[in-house]
């Protein structure tokens, strides 16, 4: 998430005391780490591994670090990201530095809600993952296995290594980011692309309570998750598979996992309204009257070892945008020649055609559904993930899947909070509201009729099928269902009113004060979202 600007505590209180009264709103600030990690077990519930409620509900993941130091306990309380902490220094005086996330050795068991040991004493480094959600102080978490691992038969019962556990610490309702890539996985199957799967589970550290997590999968080159070629360490040809995100963070990766798209030269997009633009337009990129804006380039997530490597990816990911573009707003047809290195101009080839040669157009329309369904606060900045696979056998389309981080979604912030409106591929807002912005990728083709009659099949196809029926169910079944855990989770964090993330939400969202209130106003939400888009996009 990008830096927010926090609001005055006296303008907090007026919000969320509008919605709920006699709340007790945090003047939260970034001390909120500090204070609440020195005092974790004052805030414990007294859990631990043998407390008699914990794997009734959920499976139990129980953590220890191999060290029985008494500073053991830091790699989970302790580390921000170092970005992060740079930032938050610049604007608060006297803010120490805290370590950055490191990996700590640990032993991991596993254990089923029916008692079923699935697995224990599984060696693994541990650390705490992501971006702004380090600072706060319940964090969420990387494992990574020495020895691969089935987790609660995720993604088919497929072992791997690699594993997250995500804190939803500024979700009250804890159910986005599930709800979501339940979503996404079933709107992406169709089309064999993939999405992480998901599942609760409660975590103890070193025998102490740590509350309730979403286990999901890391974001990774994998023949089980994203399905492109991985390269040999130090192999330095272009013929491999890239992972990339369009990342306004992508400044923090080193110079050789970075590049920027210009955008077929910084052209003007028309945003999708619903009323054709009303006249407007948007560049991609900065233009002269917008100095605030920032870049927003592309991070390479993927292993690569050379500047050729880099360059190919630059140019071709240049080159397939240009032929949208040109295809969309010209109606040209540009080709590439068989190196991939260069376009031009073709003569018996249609626009929508030369498209297609070169991007997955039914990954790129349900990218868009979901997009458009969730009104992710950062689909301008972050977490929107793209692969290419050049190997001898790889397809050599840009192909849209990964889908990632939506707690700031689904009517969690002041983004289409009533439910409607076009957001997706429309002029969108950063989260300090202090320029105007666009995702070019989800823009270029809106107003292609070919494309837009994908997004109409796709749309009705999923809505007909209940996909959107099964995911409110699942809100209220895992909200009444899981009572007792997520009242676990926040007698040990607390952050429903002590949480400095509550200025950013919408005044709904901040209203809700019980992880139940929060699922309800979740589900009405996504209910209102898909009547909207019903009747936008059903045939």
């Amino acid at each position: 998430m990008r830096i927010f600007k926090r609001l005055i505590a006296a303008s907090l209180s007026c919000i969320i005391l509008a919605g709920c009264a006699g709340s007790d709103p945090s003047g939260g600030s970034q001390q909120d780490n500090a204070s609440q990690s020195s005092s974790s077990s004052q805030q414990s519930s007294g859990g631990s591994n043998d407390q008699p409620d914990i794997g009734k509900e959920l499976p139990v993941l129980a953590i220890e670090t191999v060290s029985k130091e008494a500073n053991a306990m830091d790699f989970v309380t302790k580390p921000v990201n170092k970005y992060v902490a740079k930032s938050i220094a610049s604007w608060t005086p006297g803010y120490k530095i805290p370590p950055e996330p490191y990996y700590e050795a640990c032993t991991v068991k596993l254990t089923d809600k029916d008692g079923t040991v699935a697995f224990s004493d599984a060696a693994a480094q541990i650390k705490v993952r992501g971006n702004w959600t380090t600072k706060n102080s319940k964090k969420p978490l990387r494992i990574k296995f020495d020895e691969k691992q089935s987790m609660l038969s995720l993604n088919g019962g497929e072992k791997m290594k690699n594993w997250v556990l995500l804190a939803e610490y500024k979700d009250v309702s804890m159910l986005r980011n599930k709800t979501a890539l339940q979503i996404a996985k079933e709107l992406f199957a169709d089309d064999g692309l993939y999405s992480a799967d998901s599942q609760f589970v409660e975590v103890t550290i070193n025998g102490e309570y740590w509350g309730m997590y979403l286990l999901t999968e890391q974001q990774q080159i994998n023949k089980h998750r994203i399905n492109i070629t991985k390269p040999e360490e130090g192999y330095t040809g272009t013929d491999i598979g890239y992972f990339l995100e369009f990342d306004g963070n992508y400044k923090n990766e080193d110079k050789l996992n970075q590049f920027i798209v210009s955008y077929h030269g910084n052209d003007p997009l028309t945003p999708y309204d619903g009323e054709g633009g009303n006249g407007r337009t948007i560049t991609p990129l900065k233009g002269k009257n917008q100095d605030k804006r920032e870049i927003v380039g592309f991070s390479i997530k993927s292993d690569i070892y050379s500047q050729e490597q880099n360059d190919f990816i630059k140019s071709f990911m240049n080159n397939v945008y240009n032929i949208m573009y040109e295809a969309a707003y010209n109606h040209k047809a540009f080709v590439f020649n068989e190196s991939y290195t260069d376009i031009s101009e073709a003569s018996g080839v249609t626009p929508e055609e030369a498209v297609r040669k070169v991007v997955d157009v039914d990954s790129l329309a349900d990218a868009y559904i979901l997009a458009e369904l969730t009104c992710d606060a950062d689909l301008y900045w972050s977490s929107f993930f793209m692969d290419v696979d050049f190997s001898k056998d790889g397809a050599k389309k840009l192909v849209f899947e990964a889908p990632w981080d939506f707690d700031s979604a689904l009517g969690n912030k002041d983004r289409c909070a009533s439910g409607e409106g076009y957001y997706a591929a429309n002029i969108l807002h950063d989260v300090n509201n202090a320029y105007t912005c666009v995702n070019p990728w989800l823009t270029v083709l809106m107003y292609e009729d070919w494309f837009t009659d994908i997004i109409r099949e796709k749309w009705t196809s999923a809505y007909d099928s209940g996909i959107f029926t099964r995911a409110g169910e699942m809100i209220d079944k895992d909200s009444r269902e899981l009572e007792a855990a997520f009242e676990r989770n926040y007698d040990r964090w607390d952050n429903i009113r002590h949480n400095d993330d509550a200025g950013e939400w919408c005044w709904a969202s901040a209203a809700c004060k019980t992880e139940r209130e929060a699922a309800v106003y979740l589900k009405d939400w996504l209910e209102k979202r898909v009547d909207f888009m019903n009747g936008c996009w059903h045939k």
